[in-house]
């Protein structure tokens, strides 16, 4: 018998080895649901805490960093920095008196709050976290000065949870304050002049489990957080809270759990029992919220399919008026109120441009975007009319411009701090393609295509394929100089607007939700046929990507068609959709997947759920699966089941690896510029690696 178990013994880590992976111990389990028995034999990975699973991802880190070691990471990592130090930087952000950024200094500390008191005066110092935590992985996140530009609040992430501290500083002193709010989470903060702040308070006693975020408090400056007041308690029903300040007034809008229905209220601050107005409640007519100005509310509704604006008197909510009519085929994606001007940022299928109106919804002129990219609003001069404005793509780095909205003047934008600087490469180096493939059902789907001007289209290509394509979301491109890295190695890159994402209006949203969430997984592989078809690209040179939702369609693509693919990245994705809503934000979304408490739903999820859809007899592709420890939007758990389940059979010959990064949450390991670079570096390091091994 003993001879037997050294045999096996000798036999598995001879098989581990093969496969260049740990071993992974299966613990038997059964799950009886909706009369059908599930199992899952990777719970026990649900430990976090445990040494045993913190040895399993240990082991599991180590053997991914030994592939790294194999690809020359340190040389695209300087290509990048190469590429960065010839990039041109955005505008700050203007809020109150002074303009606001964050700069780095120290490549291997966190970025630093500064800001200016005018455009061409130098960088003064804010806040500096590492001078505060002693900690690379502490940063800033939201920053938001008072009403009078005296004070600052601030964001504290400690280790890439969404949980956060919220700290204060002097502005002209430059003195951090001793108030410091802990458990803030999914928040603002929203400044009662420079009184105090009101703020989201989360009671989780486990990071992991069910949110609780359902209390608004306010703080007043130079007391203790315990002394707070609870200004609007949403427990019972464990609906979300959204709130803002306008001068006098607090807005709370309260969303149900189930996101059907909306309340909004108002209280008045000049009244210190803080009592609260209802403006409407239980509005399932669904709206978004746009903006306040002169005692009107601003929003969109769901009536019009690409986006309107309408508004009310706070007090009469009955007469509602519209101010500025849909433009079918261009989508409303943004909306900013500027002294008595509406501005409104529209997408079209291959440009982005602004309509300006009068506060009537007069239409005063339109300024559109260079083609191919998009742009960020950044502040506004009332005295000079300007609006400042930040252009970029996927390819080309920020292009600072104002607008004048009087003459329809458009001029760029530099300073002795903002110089002109001529594009890495030439305007013509790349080819932007912003076209439509038409799905397995006939939808026309918009999907954006770049590679270098001269490539061959022979199938022969290394492709990148990412998407997002979740809860009515609207991508849009965005500077990346790891980018710049692949498509310079001959690399093809595309970005699929699946169903699923709001791209295309709110029926392109719904019509992936729910009971028809297979609709948007089916665009993402008809995308990838589509490239194989048009000779992009082939089965053995194509590579997919995605975050978040965007993990999950990676994670059921190469589970659902697994010859399709010779690479796939899925970073801090949902895969066991079967227990989603039992963790974390997850029954939030119970409108965007349906409720595994209902049988017709269990089953619809059972039909794509990755973790449960993995075969014993198919050899999947070359996968590297990256989660962040802190994760506490997606639980690293679903990376590490997955991983398990992809590794533990003997079919799989492909490698499959599972790298999680420590000190970190959601959005990765950035916390410092050396360690974005890296990230980058063994991203594209990986995908080039093995797309042309």
């Amino acid at each position: 018998m003993k001879q037997l178990s050294l045999f096996f013994i000798v036999f598995v880590t001879t098989l581990s080895f093969s496969q260049n992976i740990p071993i992974t111990k299966k613990v038997a389990k059964t799950v009886e649901k909706h009369d059908l028995k599930i199992q899952d034999d990777y719970s026990w990975l649900e430990n976090l805490k445990s040494d045993e699973v913190t040895g399993w991802v240990n082991a599991q880190n180590a053997n991914t960093n030994a592939v790294f070691e194999k690809i020359n990471v340190s040389k695209i990592a300087y290509k990048i920095k190469e590429y960065d130090y010839l990039s041109t930087n955005s505008l700050p952000i203007k809020i109150g008196k002074y303009f606001y950024g964050k700069y780095r200094k120290d490549k291997n500390q966190p970025s630093i709050l500064c800001y200016r008191k005018s455009l061409n005066e130098n960088l003064i110092e804010l806040v500096n976290p590492f001078k505060i935590y002693k900690d690379e992985n502490v940063v800033i996140d939201g920053y938001y000065p008072s009403k009078n530009s005296t004070l600052i609040a601030y964001e504290i992430s400690i280790d890439g949870s969404d949980r956060k501290e919220i700290r204060f500083s002097s502005i002209d002193k430059g003195e951090v304050l001793k108030d410091i709010l802990k458990d803030s989470k999914f928040s603002n903060v929203a400044w009662n002049i420079d009184k105090g702040v009101f703020y989201k308070k989360n009671s989780n006693k486990n990071i992991m489990a069910k949110d609780s975020t359902f209390q608004l408090y306010y703080h007043v400056i130079g007391t203790n957080q315990e002394d707070d007041k609870l200004i609007f308690d949403a427990s019972k029903k464990e609906s979300n809270i959204s709130f803002f300040t306008s001068k006098n007034k607090l807005f709370i809008t309260e969303t149900s759990k189930d996101e059907f229905s909306k309340s909004m209220y108002y209280i008045n601050l000049e009244n210190d029992t803080f009592e609260k107005e209802i403006i409407f409640e239980n509005d399932t007519t669904g709206f978004t919220y746009l903006g306040y100005q002169n005692n009107k509310i601003y929003i969109s509704t769901k009536e019009y399919e690409w986006g309107e604006v309408r508004s009310f008197e706070i007090k009469n909510k009955t007469d509602i008026k519209e101010v500025i009519p849909q433009i079918y085929n261009n989508l409303l994606v943004g909306c900013y109120f500027y002294d008595n001007y509406i501005i409104c940022k529209h997408k079209t299928l291959n440009r982005y441009y602004l309509r300006v109106y009068d506060i009537d919804g007069n239409f005063i002129r339109k300024f559109d975007a260079p083609e191919n990219m998009n742009f960020s609003v950044r502040f506004y001069n009332s005295e000079t009319k300007d609006l400042f404005v930040t252009f970029f793509s996927e390819v080309i780095s920020a292009q600072n411009f104002k607008l004048n909205i009087d003459t329809g003047e458009i001029r760029n934008f530099y300073n002795d701090f903002i110089r002109p600087l001529p594009t890495i490469f030439p305007l013509n180096h790349f080819i932007t393609k912003k076209i439509t493939f038409k799905s397995r059902d006939n939808k026309d789907v918009p999907i954006t295509i770049i590679h270098k001007k001269n490539i061959v289209l022979d199938g022969t290509n290394p492709t990148l394929l990412k998407a997002y394509g979740g809860f009515g979301a609207v991508s849009g491109p965005n500077y990346d100089t790891g980018l710049l890295y692949f498509l310079e190695q001959g690399g093809v890159y595309a970005f699929a607007e699946i169903r699923g994402g709001g791209e295309k209006g709110l029926k392109w949203h719904k019509d992936a939700v729910g009971l028809k969430k297979m609709n948007s997984f089916n665009d993402f592989i008809d995308a990838s046929e589509f490239l194989i078809n048009e000779k992009y690209t082939s089965p053995d040179k194509l590579a997919i990507s995605g975050g978040s939702y965007g993990g999950l369609v990676v994670g059921v693509a190469i589970t659902q068609r697994p010859d399709l693919y010779k690479v796939a990245i899925p970073e801090m994705g949902v895969f066991d959709m079967l227990t989603y809503s039992e963790y974390s934000v997850g029954k939030f979304h119970l409108d965007e997947f349906g409720d595994p408490e209902k049988k017709p739903d269990f089953n619809y999820l059972l039909g794509y759920s990755p973790y449960n859809k993995v075969k014993e007899d198919v050899n999947y592709p070359t996968t590297l699966l990256i989660t962040g420890e802190n994760d506490d939007r997606v639980p690293p758990f679903n990376s590490y089941k997955f991983a398990a389940a992809l590794q533990n059979r003997t079919a799989q010959k492909n490698p499959i690896f599972l790298k999680t990064l420590g000190n970190s949450g959601h959005y990765g390991k950035n916390s410092t510029y050396q360690s974005r670079i890296n990230e980058s570096a063994e991203f594209y390091g990986f995908l080039l690696y093995y797309l042309t091994k």
